[in-house]
Formats: C-alpha cells, sequence, structure tokens
C-alpha cells in the first residue's frame, strides 16, 4: 500500500524470537528428516522474520546463523567428503540464504528512510494529508490532527471537503484542473475545525506518483496563516485609521526625516552644537509628507506635494530659534519638544504656529519624526484684538468715571481752596491791621502756598489717572502720612472745635503707594469724622491710630466720637452717591475704597451705634513681599 495512515508495528522482541524457534525447528527437521530435498531453504523465513526487528546485525547474525547450520546439519546427515545431490542442495540453500540476506537488508534500508520521512511529516507544523483523486483523505498527519482535532483514524476513508468544510477562493473543479495541468496549486482556502473554528490557510497541492509514474493522489500541505491574517487585517485598519487622522485632523502635521541630522550628530561627537551646525542640520532634516492641514497653513499648492520633500530649512524663518532648541532635545534623546515658532508660507508670509515634536525612542521606531502644527494666526489676532478692547474697556471705565471724578474734583480741591481762601482772608486781615503784623502775614501766605500745591498735587493725579499714567507708588512711612494729613486738617479741626489723638506704633513697616491718595484717603476720613459729630455736645474726639496687622499688613484706624453709623445705612455707605448729609456729595467714601483697594488694601466700617464709627484701613506692608 503507497500510504500508511500511520507506522505501526509488533514488538520486534516477538519476531526475534519467532525467527530464532524457526531456524531451530528447520534445523532440527533437516537434521533428523529422513526426506532428502533442500529444507535449509526455508532458513529464509528465519531471516524475513527477524528482519522486522529492525537491526540490520541481527538479520546478519541470523543469515550466518542459517549458513552455520545449513553446513552442519550437511555434515550430520550425509558425513564428508560432498556427495553430489546432497551437496547441490545444500549449496542452493546457503544460496537462498545469501539472497534473502540482501533482500532483507536493502529492505530495511528502505524501510528505515520511510519510517524517517513518516517521522519528519509527523514533525512538520503544517497539516499534511493526502488524498485520492476524489479527495478521501489517505494520509493524516500529527499536525492535521492536532489542528482540527480528528485523529488520524477518524480522518482517514472521509472526503476531505466533507470533514473539513473548505472554502476555495475558486470552486474546487479549478483548483483541480490547475493541479492536473501543471503538477500544482496555490491559494488560500478555509478550514472549519471538529470544534467549529473558521481557520485561513494557505495551502499548497501537489500530485503524489507511485513508482511507475501512476497519479497516486494528491499531498496538501496547509498552514494556519488566521493570526497572520488577523494581525495583517488589523495593521491595515490601523494604517488607515492613522491615515484617515493624518489627512482629517485640522492640526497641521508634517513627516520628516532625521536620519541625517543623527548621523550629524554622532560625527560630532558630542562636541557643541554652534549656529553653523545649527543651520547645516536645519538643512539635513528632509520632509517626507505633509497633510492637508499643514498644506493650507503654509499655503502650498493644490497639488499636495509642493510643501513636501523639501527641509526644514524650506518653511522655517529665519529668525526661528525654536529649532536650535528642539535638536538640543533631540541629542538629549528626548521623546518629544514643544514650541512655538513661525513658518514660511509660499507667498512669503509668517504664519505663527505652536508646535510638538515627536522623536523616536528606539530602533523600531524608525528614523521618522512628527511635527504637529497649531495655526495660531487666529489666536493671535484674536489676543490682540482682546488686548485692544480690553485697553480701550479700561478708558472706557476710566471715562465713565469722569462723571464721578468731575464731582469728586470738586470735593477734593474744595478743601484745599477754601484753605487758600480762608489763609488769604487772615493774611489780609493781618495786612490791614496798624501796624501790619508781617509775621501772620508771612505765615498765612504760607499755608496759602502749601494748599495751593496741594490742591495742583490732586488735580495732577487726576489727569494722570485720566491719561492711564501709571500711579506713582514709592515706599511710604506710615507715621508721616498720618502727621501730613493731621496738619492738612489742623484748622478743621479748630473751625469744630474737635480734638485729634494720634496714635502711631514705633517702627511700623512701610508700605507702597501713592502719597498723596492716601493722604487724601486720611484727610477725607477725618473731615468725615469732624463733619460726624458737628452740633455734638461734649467733648469731640478725633483718634488716627496706626499698628500692626495680620500676615504682615498695617492697620490705620480713624475713629469718631459720635454718634455711630445707624445699621440701615452700612450696606450702601461705600456707593456712588451715596450720602446722609443734606449737603453731602456721596463721593468721598467711594473714592476712599476704590483708593485703598488700588493699593491692595480693603477699607471697612464698624459701625458703633452710638459709640462713634471707626473706619479701619489694612494696607500690605512691603515687610509682606506681597506689596
Amino acid at each position: 500500500m503507497p500510504f500508511q495512515s500511520r507506522y505501526k508495528s509488533v514488538n520486534p522482541h516477538i519476531y526475534r524470537a519467532g525467527g530464532i524457534v524457526l531456524t531451530a525447528s528447520i534445523f532440527l527437521f533437516d537434521v533428523l528428516s529422513p526426506l532428502e530435498g533442500a529444507v535449509a531453504v526455508l532458513y529464509v523465513l528465519s531471516i524475513f522474520l527477524v528482519a522486522h526487528s529492525g537491526r540490520r546485525w541481527e538479520i546478519v547474525a541470523m543469515a550466518v546463523t542459517c549458513l552455520v547450520l545449513t553446513v552442519l546439519a550437511y555434515v550430520i546427515s550425509h558425513g564428508w567428503p560432498l556427495r553430489d545431490a546432497p551437496a547441490l542442495r545444500a549449496l542452493v540453500s546457503m544460496a537462498a540464504v545469501a539472497i534473502a540476506l540482501t533482500l532483507a537488508l536493502r529492505n530495511q534500508a528502505a524501510t528505515q528512510t520511510l519510517a524517517a520521512q513518516a517521522q519528519l511529516i509527523d514533525l512538520s507544523h503544517d497539516m499534511i494529508f493526502v488524498t485520492d483523486m476524489n479527495g478521501v483523505i489517505l494520509f493524516w498527519n500529527r499536525a492535521a490532527q492536532d489542528t482540527y482535532g480528528w485523529s488520524a483514524p477518524e480522518a482517514i476513508g472521509k472526503r476531505v471537503d466533507d470533514l473539513l468544510q473548505t472554502v476555495f477562493p475558486v470552486d474546487r473543479a479549478n483548483a483541480q484542473r490547475t493541479l492536473l495541468e501543471t503538477g500544482r496549486w496555490d491559494g488560500t482556502t478555509e478550514h472549519t475545525t471538529r470544534g467549529g473554528a473558521k481557520l485561513t490557510l494557505e495551502s499548497r497541492w501537489a500530485l503524489a506518483h507511485g513508482p511507475d509514474d501512476a497519479i497516486l493522489g494528491i499531498m496538501e500541505t496547509h498552514t494556519d496563516v488566521s493570526e497572520r491574517k488577523a494581525a495583517h487585517a488589523a495593521l491595515v485598519q490601523s494604517e488607515r485609521r492613522f491615515r484617515r487622522m493624518f489627512d482629517a485632523t485640522r492640526m497641521g502635521v508634517v513627516q520628516e526625516d532625521w536620519s541625517d541630522v543623527l548621523a550629524a550628530l554622532d560625527a560630532a561627537e558630542g562636541r557643541e552644537l554652534n549656529a553653523d551646525f545649527v543651520q547645516n542640520a536645519r538643512r539635513l532634516v528632509r520632509i517626507t509628507g505633509v497633510n492637508p492641514a499643514l498644506q493650507r497653513i503654509v499655503g502650498a499648492s493644490s497639488d499636495g506635494e509642493s510643501a513636501a520633500h523639501r527641509t526644514a530649512d524650506d518653511i522655517l524663518a529665519e529668525t526661528d530659534r525654536s529649532f536650535a532648541a528642539a535638536l538640543a532635545a533631540f541629542a538629549r534623546g528626548d521623546a518629544f519638544f514643544e514650541g512655538e515658532t513661525e513658518v514660511v508660507a509660499s507667498d512669503g508670509r509668517l504664519v505663527p504656529v505652536l508646535f510638538t515634536i515627536t522623536f523616536p525612542t528606539s530602533a523600531d521606531d524608525g528614523d521618522s519624526v512628527l511635527v504637529f502644527m497649531l495655526d495660531v494666526t487666529d489666536i493671535r489676532h484674536a489676543q490682540d484684538a482682546l488686548q485692544q478692547a480690553q485697553a480701550e474697556l479700561a478708558h472706557a471705565a476710566r471715562v465713565a468715571t469722569l462723571g464721578e471724578l468731575t464731582a469728586s474734583i470738586a470735593h477734593e480741591v474744595n478743601q484745599p481752596l477754601m484753605a487758600i481762601v480762608t489763609n488769604g482772608e487772615a493774611g489780609m486781615r493781618w495786612l490791614h491791621r496798624d501796624p501790619p503784623e508781617l509775621g501772620e502775614v508771612e505765615t498765612s501766605l504760607g499755608r496759602v502756598v502749601a494748599e495751593g500745591r496741594r490742591a495742583a498735587e490732586i488735580v495732577k493725579r487726576i489727569r494722570a489717572f485720566l491719561q492711564k499714567a501709571p500711579s506713582q507708588k514709592v515706599e511710604l512711612d506710615i507715621a508721616t502720612i498720618v502727621d501730613d494729613a493731621a496738619l492738612l486738617v489742623d484748622r478743621e479741626l479748630a473751625r469744630s472745635g474737635a480734638q485729634l489723638i494720634a496714635d502711631v506704633a514705633p517702627n511700623l513697616p512701610g508700605v507702597l503707594g501713592d502719597r498723596v491718595q492716601l493722604q487724601q484717603v486720611l484727610v477725607n476720613l477725618l473731615v468725615n469724622a469732624m463733619q460726624a459729630m458737628d452740633g455734638q455736645d461734649g467733648a469731640q474726639r478725633v483718634s488716627i491710630a496706626a499698628r500692626p496687622g495680620k500676615n504682615g499688613t498695617v492697620e490705620i484706624s480713624v475713629r469718631d466720637s459720635g454718634p455711630g453709623i445707624a445699621p440701615e445705612h452700612v450696606a450702601s455707605l461705600f456707593e456712588p452717591f451715596y450720602t446722609t448729609k443734606a449737603e453731602g456729595m456721596g463721593m468721598g467714601l467711594p473714592i476712599c475704597r476704590t483708593t485703598v483697594e488700588a493699593h491692595g488694601g480693603t477699607l471697612t466700617v464698624n459701625a458703633n451705634p452710638g459709640l462713634g464709627a471707626e473706619f479701619v484701613i489694612t494696607l500690605p506692608s512691603t515687610a509682606s513681599g506681597t506689596t
């Protein structure tokens, strides 16, 4: 039988024992039997029987034994010298033994060759089976058994297409026609295992021929490529997904080849990357691909390839500084680099972009570098417009407060003007006396000058505020501010008959601010305190105290001995134009709070109904480091 399902053999010891018993029996029969014949020819059976043991030396040993026993039996039966007929029969027997030995050895060699081939087929990871021309399975290797789930005895004799539910890329008749015409057929088929799994296979068919070149059947080998096909399908899907992202994203993507840059860095061997090296490296970075978004950024032509096959030097601006930093990151082995630069569009425009470069971090990543760019032209324009709008809005806000400031000007300037008038009238009176009191006149004129300068300073600050000029903040000594404020309200105190009590803690840290603005805040609070006590019977006291506050701040409190503030007025006290006084404008306290907050501080009030109102200014000191 040309093909066997499996190599099966009986235990060789049985053949060996059988050979020995048969040989002994033939010898005894040859010696003891009265028959005259070539009994020794039967030793051929012993040789063929021992040949199944598979050992070459045993076959030779059995043949030699048979020859010796043939000679021995002849001597025992016929004596010596040789007799014609018996000797001829003995020689025939010995020739038969020799021929049997030759045939057995040749057959044993052929058997070993076939056994080796069968083992080799079994060792294959491919499924190998043989069918006749009708597709009936004749041979089934171990890989087929393990993969499909049917053992060789179960598969042999079945039609392969019925057993494996074969699916052909073309019908089987076409495949078989090709096989008969060319002797081979290759293709991709699908088989179903015993468990129902679908396998995709690379199949190869070849005609199996017998010794007379007759076709014995079809040898099929199948390689399971299900995982490879699935991996290939996943890879294709991933590539398509990447391509879709590459083409569809609104962010510009540039694929670059930095292999020449890497070679240049290796050649530099850690030497300093000077300007010439950086400039040369820009030309070594080859652009191998761009997506449509990048083409739109640089204004590429419709062919879509004008930006590709160029170098980084072609699209980076001459003033670009980001490439040197990116090159340094690449030399350090960083995985990515982010920055901002400008690229040159096809019409020469400089397009501002934010970019991220992803560098390969291992040999598996190849030499491709991906650069993601985001055109921030619109964002820049929007930021510029926003800043312009903010500036205009701030200016408009300041102008909008012009009405308030107009009222506040009258409020702020009124005090020094009134003081000027009062001191001028006093000076005139001292001058008209007989004799004139020139010393008093000089004092009055000095006060006129001081108040005039204060009014001018107030007007100057207001003009600076309207002109967007930065406030003049310097480090101020609180005790000096308090003394100046007290001096400025000295005449108001004298007119109202109020007593001012100043209590400034020693060694107070300074504050950073505008001297005139803070001075005006204290003057306003002191004047308000005196006005709150107008018409009050008994002593009128105004206390101003300065002391260290919490968290490195300085607290300045102004407290009067008046009736305090009614609770219903507290919530609206700092609103513009809100006042409880018939002649008031309602601008003093809002201006004071705005001024204090502009200095990073707060202005609060303790109403204290019946016990006198207290206003507390808290300012960050220079010692706190928050000014």
